[in-house]
């Protein structure tokens, strides 16, 4: 109780930021962090969080989930976090939960499977109902395509999110005609889209993070397939499509929350603040990167809603929060945040916007 009580007191408010900094996200982590020192710079150039200055610590969620979940422990039990946030995959999520619980806010801003209700966790990222469903329903509509064959990673996300995919397919009177997963770190397989060609599917749809997906793209443009087979994921990035190459891109689509190529107002002043705040070389904005600024911001509207950032406070005031972001108007549903979809398909090394969903 004296640790809470003095970080009560404190004039400085730690978030922890967990990004994958190795593994298959890893591709993701260098943005992210720009994307994060922003969000901290702007805060602190105002009142910071409800009068308290904002400091992030990095947290490396590329490692083992349990690895992650003993640091952010050892550094909440010693009072060095007052929140915690950042992009990571739902295994870790899994494990921070309970030990958030009761004791301090944790913003989680990946897509993710949904059906997340542990208390002080809030889901600022995608679910499938809102990305997946509507992304297959208009590639039906305006594609053609009624059937599909799965590629994902062997873990809760992918796996919890093939079996809603399944009862899409079935309200939409498409097929699911296959499905391979394998473990992270082993999407480099070229055997992975020969499986899904022999499937006889019109579209692939991956559930691969970072790395891997990056991999399968490759191995699937090598045997010439993107030219007739369309590919489609919730989990696609400006990074992914220049580690893959323009030349695998064809026919691949994507849909968010927000996308570099976003044209609207909000977006705009937010690539020009990132721009002015690290200049054009800077690692590339994408969705993963944009979510990490939207759970700082989120943790700073809490405080403001619920008078400080009390655990005990906040499950009661998160219901019904709304604030503009880059990706738009964002508004809490319980824990689950509800904003614009988009679908975006590649050109080349970039993303084009073709419908809102």
């Amino acid at each position: 109780m004296l640790a809470s009580a003095q970080r009560r007191r404190s004039d400085v408010y730690r978030v922890g930021m967990v990004i994958p900094l190795q593994g298959p996200g890893g591709i993701f982590g260098p943005s992210c962090m720009a994307v994060s020192e922003l969000a901290r710079r702007e805060l602190n150039s105002g009142a910071g969080f409800d009068g308290r200055e904002v400091q992030l610590e990095f947290i490396d969620g590329g490692r083992a989930p349990k690895v992650v979940a003993a640091d952010v422990s050892a550094m909440v039990d010693a009072g060095r976090l007052d929140a915690v946030s950042g992009w990571h995959i739902s295994s870790i999520r899994r494990h921070l939960a309970p030990i958030v619980r009761g004791r301090i806010p944790y913003v989680y801003t990946s897509l993710y499977e949904g059906g997340e209700i542990s208390s002080n966790v809030y889901c600022s990222g995608e679910s499938p109902e809102q990305q997946i469903y509507p992304a297959m329903r208009w590639l039906r509509d305006h594609y053609g395509v009624r059937s599909w064959f799965v590629v994902g990673a062997d873990y809760i996300w992918p796996l919890r999110t093939h079996q809603l995919i399944e009862q899409f397919a079935a309200a939409l009177g498409v097929d699911i005609v296959g499905s391979s997963f394998v473990p992270m770190g082993h999407a480099d397989d070229p055997q992975l889209p020969v499986a899904a060609a022999r499937s006889g599917c019109q579209a692939v749809l991956t559930l691969l993070v970072g790395q891997d997906a990056v991999d399968f793209h490759r191995h699937f443009a090598a045997l010439d397939l993107h030219h007739r087979i369309l590919r489609f994921s919730p989990l696609m990035e400006e990074n992914m499509l220049f580690a893959c190459g323009a030349e695998t891109t064809e026919n691949l689509f994507a849909s968010a929350a927000y996308f570099r190529a976003l044209n609207t107002e909000s977006s705009l002043r937010f690539i020009g603040s990132y721009v002015d705040a690290n200049g054009y070389e800077a690692p590339a904005l994408n969705n993963m990167a944009e979510s990490c600024y939207q759970g700082v911001y989120a943790l700073s509207h809490l405080a403001r809603r619920a008078g400080g950032l009390d655990p005990a406070r906040c499950d009661a005031r998160i219901d019904g929060l709304e604030f503009d972001s880059p990706r738009g108007i964002v508004r809490f549903d319980g824990n689950q945040a509800r904003q614009q979809i988009y679908l975006a398909q590649a050109s080349g090394l970039d993303f084009e916007v073709v419908a809102t969903l």
